[in-house]
């Protein structure tokens, strides 16, 4: 039965030689082995240099975090643009505030930002608070907007 292989013949400079007989003697390794495994990795690359392929390997992770936080970006917006839309809904027949709701509002964005800026220092996210049950926002109670 004849060979499936073909024989080919190369030169070597003697550095790369000498790492090949050391990779060669492990056992059941030989060097046609090897030269067929490094042959068959560059033709896949294309001839494409190790640099190429980790700057396209982190391109494509940038990439697709990008898509992520364009995705979260779009949907913060879309999130604001409902609660601005239905606040003017319900707000849109009140009457005037007099100073002691305008107190109670100005009370709780101070609260609001308290709240957030706690949140910020310490590193977490409303959503992951949320899950935790920890620190949600309280709103006020009902004493506190009536009076």
């Amino acid at each position: 039965m004849p060979d499936s292989k073909i024989r080919h013949q190369c030169m070597l400079e003697p550095r790369l030689s000498e790492r090949l007989n050391a990779l060669a003697c492990q056992p059941g390794v030989t060097k046609s082995d090897i030269m067929a495994k490094a042959l068959e990795a560059f033709l896949e690359r294309r001839g494409q240099s190790d640099e190429d392929a980790r700057y396209s390997e982190r391109l494509d992770r940038l990439s697709r975090e990008n898509g992520r936080i364009r995705r979260n970006t779009e949907l913060l917006i879309e999130s604001l643009a409902v609660y601005v839309r239905y606040s003017f809904l319900m707000n849109a027949n009140l009457p005037v505030p007099d100073d002691a709701s305008h107190a109670v509002a100005l009370k709780t964005f101070d609260k609001y930002v308290n709240q957030v800026g706690s949140l910020l220092a310490k590193g977490k996210s409303l959503l992951a608070v949320n899950d935790e049950n920890q620190d949600t926002p309280i709103p006020p109670s009902s004493s506190e907007v009536h009076g």
